[in-house]
């Protein structure tokens, strides 16, 4: 069992930066793949990130790739996702999920994620 628990969501300007964190307890962090995904108002709940371990297992999706990054931190059992150069189109609230399968093809589907935890509000002004 896997309890997870985002933090750092908020309000920001446009161009603005946000890093948020996932705290992860309950089981071996390190052998779990941490996804990112994010869910606006009236949308299906969208892929943004993933890593397993290193940057050969780390994906992005093309709406994010070259402004968020994704990292972990397996002493502190946390990963984090900085993001930069924010867009009003990035306001959702994100979630993190963990994985127990390490490594698949399909790391963008959210149902083949494990366990989630309950989100933390991003919000971008124009």
């Amino acid at each position: 069992q896997v309890q997870l628990v985002e933090s750092g969501g908020g309000l920001v300007q446009a161009g603005g930066s946000l890093r948020l964190s996932c705290a992860c307890s309950g089981s071996t962090f390190s052998s779990y793949a941490i996804g990112w995904f994010r869910q606006a108002p009236g949308k299906e709940r969208e892929f943004a990130a993933r890593m397993y371990y290193d940057d050969a297992h780390t994906f992005y999706s093309a709406s994010v790739k070259g402004r968020f990054t994704i990292s972990r931190n397996n002493a502190k059992n946390t990963v984090y996702l900085a993001m930069n150069s924010l867009k009003p189109e990035d306001t959702a609230v994100y979630y993190c999920a963990a994985d127990r399968s390490a490594y698949r093809d399909d790391y963008y589907n959210a149902a083949t994620y494990d366990y989630w935890g309950q989100g933390t509000q991003v919000t971008v002004s124009s």
